[in-house]
């Protein structure tokens, strides 16, 4: 694809997101997914829960890399 990183660790976990199998999917929505961490992230998406609040203009969000 084109895509450079900086570490193998990284490289390597970028490579699931072109492999064909997808283990984790939301009962919620189908969408898939090819590591634990990202289904999990993805699971706050359908709750209500917002753990965490940007201190400047409040608003908040279910994970803490939207902010």
């Amino acid at each position: 694809c084109g895509k450079s990183f900086s570490s193998k660790c990284s490289l390597t976990r970028h490579h699931q997101t072109h492999a064909a199998e997808k283990p984790f999917q939301c009962a919620d929505c189908g969408r898939t997914f090819t590591s634990r961490s990202d289904f999990s992230r993805h699971r706050h998406s359908h709750t209500s829960e917002r753990l965490h609040r940007c201190g400047q203009c409040r608003k908040s969000f279910a994970d803490k890399s939207y902010l």
